[in-house]
């Protein structure tokens, strides 16, 4: 039953994972389209769009967030000891425990107040007060920029428990 769990985790982390990574390509691509069409309108027409620039920042946003989570559940992100990933025997599961402490503790406060302000209040959490500010150059409001914050952490958190779980019930070695 637990095994069962633990491999639907891992399924599900995987499958939000190629959708992340679909997200960040499409992030890139457009980031990569919008910003030639603001140098060639900038170099070539004299008259650049004011929106390029602040739609080419917030993609780049969504990129390396969306980026970020899928690194992090490829395990290719930064680490102290590369070769400690691999190993699956009592070390190994040691450190993949010390290893989602020390994300947890990254992430559980960006989430926290992504949603919840310092007064703990919906509110006067991250997205809301995003909520109610409006792009500068884009009719848009800054929260649909502000949620890939809360998105690429929570999916790192998803990756994280499922890395975890899938650590901690491989058979032992013998």
């Amino acid at each position: 039953m637990m095994r069962a769990a633990v491999s639907w985790l891992d399924r599900f982390s995987a499958f939000l994972n190629r959708v992340a990574l679909w997200g960040a390509v499409l992030a890139v691509a457009s980031l990569v389209l919008i910003a030639g069409w603001q140098a060639a309108a900038r170099y070539l027409l004299d008259q650049p769009p004011a929106w390029t620039e602040e739609l080419a920042r917030y993609l780049m946003v969504w990129a390396g967030l969306l980026g970020a989570s899928c690194a992090f559940r490829f395990q290719v992100d930064p680490s102290l000891f590369p070769a400690a990933r691999e190993r699956t025997d009592g070390v190994g599961r040691i450190y993949a425990v010390v290893r989602a402490i020390g994300a947890f503790i990254f992430v559980a406060p960006i989430l926290w107040y992504s949603l919840y302000g310092l007064n703990g209040k919906i509110t006067s959490g991250y997205i809301a007060r995003n909520a109610r500010v409006t792009a500068e150059t884009l009719d848009v409001p800054m929260s649909v920029f502000a949620m890939a914050i809360p998105i690429g952490f929570g999916l790192i958190m998803l990756h994280l428990l499922a890395n975890l779980s899938t650590a901690l019930m491989q058979p032992k070695e013998t």
